[in-house]
């Protein structure tokens, strides 16, 4: 059956119902939503576990996640639950990008977002020892909450969406680590101050660079989040009410992917690309 690409206005019926929600409504869904319904989450958080696994085992794309592990081992870094969360996280990407035959549970039909908004939820439940109830809850709070910010973005946008798959992840984590939704919130409006605009150029090893951005700055919205601080109003684009903040980055990845997206096409296709084995000679005195 053939499919075509949709328009850049044109949107689906669920993103149009995720784009009538609240954080706050989100996360009562999560939390409250019968078990049946939602233990599925089970099977993302399996096939997302393989892509770690297949990461960390052979050489994939930018090899990120095993060599900040092996950087952890060698001192030159900690094996705390940021780091593996980071680290893993890379590791499934690395496997994704780098051509490992393994399927991987997307969100929002990206494969590094779905592995961004499930790994390190993981890992926070590992931590933690979460029951399968907290597991699967963290993980649909992910995995909703990075849906709904997307549903504010255009079909095609210069905007990294590994960013609100981070936003995700840090209400899944803020989860796990508090339950509060007080604490939610916090974690997803500081993240909204840190990593947004970073731009997407196309699918290539160096997203895991991103996913590992994202995941890092999920981390530390977490921990003000738990500390009871956050980037509050009188920051830049972020609002004191967090669908606020949500509805503005819809609306700058909206207009800005105007002027960047030729931008970035015209950076791209004017690369000079070196022969392989040749080398740059340098100036000298």
């Amino acid at each position: 059956m053939h499919r075509t690409r949709p328009s850049p206005s044109q949107t689906s019926p669920s993103t149009e119902l995720l784009r009538t929600l609240t954080l706050r409504e989100v996360y009562e869904i999560a939390t409250t939503a019968p078990l049946e319904q939602i233990d599925f989450m089970l099977e993302a958080e399996r096939m997302n576990r393989e892509l770690v696994e297949a990461g960390l085992a052979g050489h994939y794309g930018l090899d990120l996640g095993a060599t900040m592990m092996r950087a952890a081992s060698a001192g030159l870094g900690s094996d705390d639950l940021t780091t593996r969360m980071t680290a893993l996280t890379a590791a499934a990407s690395d496997a994704r990008m780098g051509g490992a035959p393994l399927p991987a549970m997307t969100n929002a039909g990206s494969g590094n977002q779905g592995i961004t908004a499930t790994v390190p939820v993981t890992m926070a439940a590992d931590h933690v020892g979460a029951t399968d109830e907290q597991r699967i809850r963290a993980l649909t709070l992910s995995h909703l909450t990075a849906l709904y910010i997307h549903a504010g973005l255009p079909v095609l946008s210069a905007f990294c969406a590994a960013a609100t798959a981070g936003m995700g992840s840090a209400a899944g984590v803020a989860y796990l680590l508090d339950g509060r939704y007080e604490t939610v919130e916090r974690a997803v409006s500081t993240m909204c101050g840190d990593t947004v605009g970073m731009v997407c150029d196309g699918a290539a090893p160096s997203c895991t660079l991103k996913v590992a951005s994202s995941v890092g700055s999920a981390s530390r919205a977490v921990v003000l989040a738990l500390a009871e601080q956050r980037v509050d109003g009188s920051n830049g684009i972020v609002c004191d009410d967090v669908d606020e903040t949500i509805r503005g980055l819809g609306r700058l990845a909206t207009t800005s992917s105007v002027a960047t997206d030729p931008q970035i096409l015209q950076i791209m296709l004017g690369k000079t690309r070196r022969e392989p084995g040749a080398t740059t000679q340098g100036g000298g005195a």
